[in-house]
């Protein structure tokens, strides 16, 4: 209490008036000022009571505050019910929640961030050890060439995923970290599917498998073509990895005043329905996944449509395809 120098003013200035009031009653021997001079003093007195009083709240409050900052445990203000104080712990109360929930956020991120980085590097050894192995046998002067040509083809192809799986992983941390900002122009869906699934068309067809496009020409919206791109030919990519030769991936797009509606029907073996709730999660692995998949395209696409103002749905059964709904909103 003492601490607060507007206080100590008040009682100093408070104690010398009532001081020069004794000093005056005493002097000119008048009973009635030294009774009001008194009855100043016992005013003071009370005045310094509660005032205290009030010093002690706040000074537990100020240990509470401190032992909330030394352990982060639940911080206790219920003793606190009226006036200034009542408000003020109030408002602690209300920032200590905000702290708390912050951490434990931060702590969810860094459980996650522990969980990715597990995952990137197990998905890095495995082609990492491939490779090495394939090195070694590469070394041997008396290896055939027909197994030189498989060794080198096949280190080309790990290669080729791990340039993938980086660059990937590069363009979700950008989009996490808010590094990327998204245009919002005018883009024709159709030109966007070509642009999506132009790589795609060889292998498709290598595969005998039929992409077929159902999209008018004036269908167009706003938003980033580079990106969208990315994330279609995502989706694109795993419909055909799961679609045996000769089938066909179907895509479809119409709008209506609300929204830009695309839907992608492929013919593939289809998703387990435990796999269903988890697909867009990074580095989930479903049971239909193939050996080669990460579990990071689909998790990408996701991200890449919420960012522009869009939603996406799946339904599927296994044996009989999938469906994705991707709706953009004008």
């Amino acid at each position: 209490m003492f601490r607060n120098k507007y206080l100590i003013k008040m009682l100093l200035l408070s104690l010398a008036l009532l001081a020069a009031g004794v000093l005056a009653a005493l002097w000119a021997g008048r009973g009635e000022v030294l009774i009001m001079a008194v009855d100043g003093l016992v005013i003071i007195g009370i005045f310094t009571y509660y005032t205290s009083l009030r010093y002690r709240d706040l000074g537990r409050l100020a240990m509470e505050v401190h032992r909330f900052q030394r352990s982060s445990s639940r911080i206790n203000l219920e003793s606190y019910s009226e006036g200034e104080l009542s408000y003020l712990s109030s408002e602690i109360g209300k920032m200590a929640v905000k702290l708390t929930e912050q951490t434990e956020m931060l702590q969810q991120d860094k459980n996650y961030l522990a969980d990715a980085i597990s995952d990137i590097s197990h998905q890095l050894k495995t082609p990492l050890t491939s490779m090495s192995m394939m090195a070694d046998f590469l070394r041997s002067p008396s290896l055939p060439e027909e197994k030189r040509e498989e060794f080198t083809g096949n280190i080309r192809t790990q290669l080729a995923r791990i340039e993938w799986l980086v660059s990937a992983l590069l363009k979700m941390a950008r989009l996490d970290a808010g590094a990327v900002q998204l245009k919002c122009l005018p883009m024709n869906v159709r030109q966007l599917i070509q642009k999506a699934s132009s790589h795609l068309l060889i292998p498709m067809e290598l595969k005998n498998q039929s992409f077929l496009v159902e999209c008018g020409e004036d269908i167009v919206f706003n938003g980033d073509i580079d990106w969208m791109s990315e994330a279609l030919a995502n989706i694109f990519k795993n419909c055909m990895e799961h679609m045996d030769p000769g089938k066909t991936l179907r895509v479809r797009a119409e709008k209506n005043p609300v929204y830009v509606r695309i839907d992608i029907e492929d013919e593939g073996c289809g998703i387990d329905p435990e796999d269903l709730p988890h697909i867009f999660e990074r580095f989930y692995k479903g049971k239909n996944a193939s050996s080669e998949s990460v579990g990071i395209g689909l998790a990408m696409a996701g991200q890449i449509i919420h960012q522009q103002n869009g939603d996406i749905q799946v339904e599927s059964r296994v044996g009989a395809g999938t469906h994705f709904t991707i709706k953009i909103y004008q």
